[in-house]
């Protein structure tokens, strides 16, 4: 189901005007077609999916080449997971290695067994957050929401 492209509540295929805020719906359209490719080209809702394909590298490039508002949501919201679970893992590698140099090995096995944790933890994410959006959902990650409307204000 398509979306509003000023406030991005869900519309009918064939509405004329959005219930919400009663935005034209085929006015926007046409000025959306002249903006970007990646507008025309692709539903909302691959869009969305694709945010999420290389984690916050497609969310990033997301974020600067498609401006309708369920894409902007998923973009926004990938650069805040993915981008933070890479940083967690870096600094998780960074305490791994300096576990081997300590010589502890107890530190070392908990290190990794969260490095590991941390890994599947993303995998999940990353699948759910695909299909939720490829179904048009606006599925917000708890925390990652949260933190995603403070970095990039309300949306």
């Amino acid at each position: 189901m398509p979306h509003c492209s000023k406030c991005g509540a869900m519309v009918a295929d064939n509405a004329g005007f959005c219930p919400n805020c009663g935005a034209s719906q085929t006015a926007t359209g046409a000025v959306a077609s002249s903006n970007t490719m990646a507008q025309t080209d692709m539903k909302e809702n691959v869009a969305g999916l694709l945010c999420y394909v290389l984690g916050w590298l497609t969310g990033l490039i997301f974020y600067f080449i498609d401006k309708r508002p369920f894409v902007q949501f998923h973009a926004k919201q990938s650069i805040v997971i993915f981008g933070g679970l890479s940083i967690l893992r870096i600094i998780l590698g960074m305490f791994v290695g300096f576990s081997m140099l300590g010589g502890g090995l107890s530190g070392f096995s908990l290190a990794v067994a969260l490095f590991d944790l941390l890994y599947l933890a993303g995998v999940v994410l990353w699948i759910i957050c695909m299909i939720k959006a490829y179904q048009g959902e606006r599925f917000r990650v708890p925390v990652a929401a949260d933190l995603t409307d403070r970095i990039f204000g309300k949306s």
